[in-house]
């Protein structure tokens, strides 16, 4: 991953196949919380990506 400051980029550099490889063998991690408000702000929120909304669940 190269970050450019100056250009505001952020660059992967990785081949699509590799990355494609990546991704199959990704899971998401358990949540390290089982109550409180971290708990229900993890469960309730989406990625960044997305918004962050709360509104899709």
């Amino acid at each position: 991953i190269t970050i450019n400051a100056e250009t505001n980029t952020i660059s992967l550099e990785l081949s699509e196949k590799e990355l494609q490889e990546r991704k199959k063998s990704w899971t998401a991690p358990q949540l390290k919380f089982k109550k409180g408000i971290l708990y229900k702000y993890a469960k309730s929120v989406s990625s960044a990506s997305k918004g962050c909304v709360t509104d899709e669940f």
